[in-house]
């Protein structure tokens, strides 16, 4: 299989490195028999945005059994030349599958690849895409998305989620998971996972609440009381509750709750595992613990978010609400 890499002037070195690293790997792996080029409009060395240059050959040289656009600044990715989207359409034309890493989703939308067609993006462009290209059903906040037999994914480590997807679907599950280890990645991010935790937004001021929470991730399978996490943050329960709310802004019973469903989300949605089997790995106390908190948490109980993924038509990757 020919998978070839479409590259311009300022794309993100790791939009590139990420998917190309996960297909290498699964050749070494014994895994896979993929030939990979890097293509360009013209050929040659194309420059990353920080001057990184990277060998290229001409797009119209080349065929593919798989096209995958790489991403960048959203400028020059929706401000392609004329003669750089003929050479894509023309490249796309009867391919059996076409991707698109970020940005390079506003490429995909100037051949008209997605038109009337679900497609992601890095959720900060995503209103963009949607304004320039209104025949595209954006969807803002997925990992990666598949319509038919086109591939669109959020931005950086999101081209590795997509890439193992790709890999799982020509190898099967197995290769993918093996690719998955050698990475050192999750075997797999589901694509309806939203593409960022909320609990992200948590940025603490003070060095103990922060090393609270990684202190809290780390041990969730283990009873988390109050007690302990003050312990963690040397300070007592009184003070660590105040100083927790204060910096973050919920209990810190809410936030273990949320770290809690937001681990156990991805494993619910791939449908291999028992609930009681994942609601005990997390550190809920039961299985009902877990659905009351997937309700308050995403809106919907981890049967019908399991439901949702297996049973998405035609291997769109739909969004569920969260």
């Amino acid at each position: 299989m020919h998978i070839g890499f479409f590259v311009f002037s300022r794309f993100e070195l790791l939009d590139l490195s990420g998917p190309l690293a996960a297909f290498g790997i699964a050749n070494r792996l014994g895994q896979g028999t993929y030939r990979l080029s890097v293509v360009s409009a013209e050929g040659g060395t194309v420059f990353d945005l920080n001057g990184v240059g990277v060998s290229s050959e001409r797009l119209a040289d080349q065929r593919f059994d798989s096209l995958i656009v790489v991403g960048g600044p959203a400028e020059p990715a929706c401000g392609a030349r004329a003669e750089t989207v003929d050479l894509l359409r023309a490249a796309t034309d009867g391919i059996r599958r076409v991707a698109s890493v970020c940005t390079g989703a506003f490429l995909l939308a100037a051949i008209g690849s997605l038109d009337s067609r679900y497609a992601t993006t890095h959720w900060r462009h995503a209103p963009q895409l949607q304004a320039l290209y209104p025949k595209v059903r954006v969807e803002a906040d997925r990992i990666f998305v598949k319509h038919d037999h086109v591939w669109t994914s959020a931005g950086i480590t999101a081209g590795i989620d997509l890439a193992l997807a790709l890999i799982e679907e020509d190898l099967g599950i197995e290769a993918a998971r093996a690719v998955a280890r050698d990475l050192v990645v999750y075997h797999r991010r589901l694509g309806g996972q939203s593409q960022y935790s909320t609990l992200l937004d948590l940025d603490p001021p003070s060095d103990r609440i922060r090393k609270t929470l990684t202190f809290a991730r780390s041990h969730l399978h283990q009873r988390l009381s109050v007690e302990r996490l003050a312990e963690a943050a040397h300070l007592s329960p009184r003070q660590f509750s105040r100083a927790f709310f204060r910096e973050t802004g919920q209990t810190p019973a809410k936030a273990v709750e949320r770290l809690r469903a937001e681990t156990a989300r991805p494993r619910v949605e791939e449908g291999i595992e028992n609930l009681a089997v994942i609601s005990h790995a997390v550190g809920f106390a039961d299985p009902e613990r877990m659905r009351q908190a997937f309700i308050r948490c995403f809106g919907q109980p981890p049967q019908a978010l399991r439901r949702a993924a297996r049973n998405a038509p035609d291997g769109i990757d739909t969004p569920n609400s969260s």
